[in-house]
């Protein structure tokens, strides 16, 4: 698999912020040397964010997003700027590009820093302003941040805005999917059942990058689906050290593990590689005060058409409502949109995030606290559930 084949959502997502015809979509083309973005003299070329992904040297596999202007304006420009407020959830590192003193930017660095995430600014056009010098300044003075000039018409200087962007790489993204849970020459056991989640020919994306991770790790890998495992467990030697199982069988393999055998999920690992595994383990105490009348938003990554064993729709729902009654109501939420309005809800139960990237999770879970509603994972939750979380392997928390 070469770098260009690379999920989106394993890829570090570089945000490209600013205003109306500062030169944002020539910025990106000059900085990946191709035409990715449309160029215009016009304000307001660029409409919904435009992802492209790359290989950017020497960082790896990247995603650029070129948003709209920060300062547009009217009904439609409202819309716009909120789709680049989307963008902005799961920008791991942020270009701020600037052709005059800052004003509006302050606002959107400052959301950007209580973050965490990494600004570059950048005072493009330094060709062609009266004084480039003195934009510069005034970025220095007003936001702290120390401004690259650039030429992105004429190539000058882009060399430097790709070295601030190595300097400026967050250093806190997640080494491996398994964590300290698997060591060289572990036997590690997965359980994978095949259900209409997971149709003939293929596994799911969180079994496949699982599965790279362990054999990068050297690990003894052995896989079996769930009406195999006593037969599995039999005919291996010894038994494994870890058993990673799809989340929703998590009460039949914890009944059959061996005694030694650690056990978490799939689930419970992306709760940690792409997200805030504490975060999601206190979230579920929510669960416990759930009432029949309590209101529960499931959010997906994704959008998919309803499938019968759908564990979103189908599988978490009846449960939380074998437990707390029929009269619980549960909503779906599908896709990358923000989660702007909670105060109806009890609590937020988050699928395991595998086409986020980790800033989108994080983003999404930071929402939910700022608006003082509990949220855990799928995972996590039918951990819960079972009586067994407590008994569960969690990722070591970063």
């Amino acid at each position: 698999m070469s770098l260009l084949d690379t999920p989106r959502a394993n890829r570090l997502h570089i945000g490209i912020y600013g205003k109306r015809n500062v030169g944002k979509s020539s910025l990106v083309n000059a900085i990946t040397g191709q035409s990715i973005s449309v160029v215009s003299d016009v304000a307001g070329t660029t409409t919904d964010p435009v992802y492209k992904a790359m290989e950017l040297h020497p960082v790896g596999p990247v995603v650029f997003i070129d948003t709209a202007g920060l300062d547009d304006t009217g009904d439609l420009g409202g819309l716009r700027v909120g789709k680049t407020r989307e963008a902005a959830q799961k920008t791991d590192l942020a270009i701020v590009v600037f052709a005059d003193e800052p004003d509006v930017e302050a606002e959107w660095v400052a959301d950007l820093g209580r973050r965490g995430v990494p600004v570059v600014a950048v005072v493009n056009k330094a060709d062609e302003l009266a004084d480039p010098d003195a934009v510069r300044t005034a970025v220095k003075e007003r936001l702290r941040l120390d401004a690259v000039l650039v030429s992105a018409r004429t190539g000058h200087n882009v060399d430097a805005v790709r070295e601030a962007i190595v300097a400026a790489l967050p250093d806190d993204e997640p080494a491996s999917i398994t964590g300290a849970l698997a060591q060289p020459g572990d036997l590690v056991l997965l359980v994978m059942p095949q259900d209409i989640q997971a149709p003939k020919g293929r596994l799911i994306l969180p079994q496949v990058q699982t599965l790279r991770d362990l054999l990068d790790k050297k690990c003894l890998v052995m896989s079996c689906t769930t009406d195999k495992l006593a037969e599995t467990l039999a005919a291996l030697a010894r038994p494994p050290k870890l058993i990673i199982t799809d989340s929703q069988v998590f009460p039949i393999v914890h009944a059959a593990k061996p005694a030694e055998s650690l056990l978490t999920s799939f689930s419970v690992l992306f709760a940690s590689y792409k997200g805030d595994i504490r975060a999601f383990v206190d979230g579920a105490r929510g669960i416990d005060a759930l009432t029949p009348t309590s209101r529960v938003l499931i959010a997906e990554s994704c959008t998919h058409a309803p499938l019968e064993e759908d564990i979103g729709r189908v599988k978490i729902p009846a449960l939380l409502r074998k437990r707390f009654g029929q009269t619980l109501h549960v909503d779906m939420l599908s896709g990358p949109g923000l989660l702007e309005d909670l105060g109806s809800y009890d609590l937020v139960i988050h699928c395991g995030g595998c086409m986020f990237n980790r800033r989108h999770v994080l983003s999404r879970i930071d929402e939910a606290r700022e608006q003082g509603v509990p949220i855990t994972n799928y995972g996590i939750t039918i951990a819960h559930l079972s009586g067994i979380l407590d008994s569960i392997a969690l990722p070591d928390p970063r």
